[in-house]
């Protein structure tokens, strides 16, 4: 059975959605239909426990290897197969299986400012209902206490944003010329030459494609008022029972919440100078680190200024 001849690893709200949509068009390329299989995040089933919808997302890991397979299976022949789960940069196990299993996969890894990274993290999880912290500060502080509790991946705002680390442990498994590192900014501002970067990596023919699908932004405000407050903790004991009943009663279910949740429209709030200012320490040192492992300059990252960090 077909595995893979490539991946896209990393990271989560950098991207990736976006280019696995991207790559789809291609006649040279298959991307799976399941956009996040994560199998190689673990050796077995996944956990059964975690914060609020952990379980849920638990659900949806393809771990089986013939499951897996079978995500391939369709691809016409001589085609190259491909996925997007932005979680294998993040697991510190999952270059090693990657390495044992499809030695000669190509990884393409899309990397984002981690602050406005984590921002947008929250603001995902905020927005679903299902991040308690309405301050983005307090919740990237609940972090560590968070991880000892075993919540998932997409919980670790600032941990997500340590690429150095991760990058060289990628490189420790993956040969460097298996490895296209490119930035968030680059696929938004230059969408026609990234792609095309995209694909004389992986040897296939390159002027095909030039357009990035529209971002699915979620525009909804979800302020902090005893309203919002009450639906919110509705959707959160729903992510905490809800793997116990079939999908379709858990949308129904949780469907009406989520319109009141987002009954107001509004702008997608951004990181402020202020909250870069606050963890623009926690990432230096590892910034510091990534460019001596990647010989490029990720300077831009360490200013407050948002706008003048365009890169």
């Amino acid at each position: 059975m077909p595995l893979p001849d490539f991946l896209i690893a990393g990271v989560p709200k950098a991207g990736t959605t976006a280019l696995h949509a991207a790559l789809q068009p291609h006649p040279s390329l298959f991307l799976s239909a399941v956009k996040e299989p994560k199998f190689f995040l673990s050796d077995g089933p996944p956990p059964r426990h975690g914060g609020p919808g952990d379980v849920q997302t638990y659900q949806e890991h393809v771990w089986r290897r013939t499951d897996y397979e079978e995500l391939f299976a369709p691809a016409p022949q001589g085609t190259l197969r491909g996925e997007a789960t932005p979680f294998y940069l993040y697991d510190e196990k999952a270059p090693e299986r990657i390495a044992t299993l499809i030695p000669d996969a190509k990884i393409i890894v899309l990397l984002r400012d981690p602050v406005d990274r984590a921002h947008s993290n929250w603001t995902h999880l905020w927005i679903a209902g299902l991040e308690p912290e309405a301050d983005f500060l307090a919740a990237c502080h609940a972090e560590e206490q968070r991880i000892a509790a075993g919540w998932a991946d997409f919980w670790h705002y600032t941990r997500l944003g340590l690429y150095g680390r991760q990058v060289a442990n990628l490189y420790k498994h993956v040969p460097r010329e298996h490895v296209l590192l490119l930035r968030y900014r680059d696929l938004k501002d230059e969408p026609a030459v990234t792609l095309d970067r995209v694909c004389s990596f992986l040897g296939v023919r390159t002027g095909v494609l030039s357009a990035i699908p529209k971002e699915n932004v979620n525009r909804h405000v979800v302020e902090d008022n005893r309203v919002n407050a009450v639906l919110r903790r509705l959707l959160r004991a729903g992510g905490g029972f809800g793997h116990h009943f079939p999908v379709p009663l858990r949308l129904a279910a949780r469907g009406p919440l989520l319109t009141l949740l987002h009954r107001k429209q509004g702008t997608r709030p951004v990181t402020t100078p202020a909250e870069r200012a606050a963890l623009l320490p926690s990432f230096a040192e590892d910034i510091a680190l990534l460019q001596d492992v990647t010989g490029a300059s990720y300077d831009d990252w360490l200013s407050v200024d948002r706008h003048a960090n365009a890169r």
